[in-house]
């Protein structure tokens, strides 16, 4: 998620969105805002979001925004009406709050923010061990070639003197001179090679 991460809002009412877009604190780590009609969360891709914040202001869109954003399976805030639920209230990656709460907003935000927080720094972390495992194929083959190149080079020099042995007996035919020559030359290059 080296990205800006995306905040997907799901709200029909623009006063909503504005408080919640507003109590964001601006700078690096803000992120980009999509706003979308809540109806329409069915319809959502899995990966065109890193955190959904939602607003349930019935019982039923409660219910459907939920059960949209489980099956998308990524973290989401829903916030619900004052008789709706307990204050807060998580299940699995759903955060739900009581949006009756004078401060909604700024926990909203500060929820908000921990959550792509935490993301990003597994996002790294899953980067790091990608990374470490690449160094360590690498590592495995660096070893491997030192611990072969002895035994290829006494293998290469061995070649190397049977073909200059063969270029230096007399009467052989020339294109037996040729192939001793082109062998010589071969192991010379693997020699430089390795």
């Amino acid at each position: 998620m080296s990205k800006r991460p995306i905040v997907l809002i799901l709200s029909s009412n623009p006063a909503f969105s504005r408080a919640l877009t507003e109590s964001w604190p601006g700078g690096g780590d803000a992120p980009e805002f999509v706003l979308l009609e809540e109806n329409l969360c069915a319809e959502v891709e899995r990966d065109t979001y890193d955190l959904a914040i939602a607003d349930a202001l019935t019982p039923e869109k409660h219910v459907t925004l939920k059960q949209a954003l489980v099956a998308a399976g990524k973290p989401a805030i829903v916030l619900h009406s004052e008789n709706a639920l307990d204050d807060c209230k998580v299940q699995g990656p759903i955060i739900e709050l009581k949006r009756a709460l004078p401060s909604w907003a700024a926990i909203t935000t500060m929820l908000g923010r921990e959550i792509l927080r935490r993301l990003q720094s597994e996002a790294r972390a899953s980067e790091s061990d990608r990374l470490h495992a690449v160094a360590e194929a690498e590592a495995t083959l660096g070893r491997y070639m030192v611990e072969m190149h002895s035994t290829v080079n006494n293998a290469l020099t061995s070649v190397m003197g049977n073909a200059e042995l063969l270029l230096l007996e007399p009467g052989l035919p020339a294109p037996v001179l040729a192939q001793a020559d082109t062998i010589r030359n071969m192991a010379l290059r693997l020699h430089e090679v390795f």
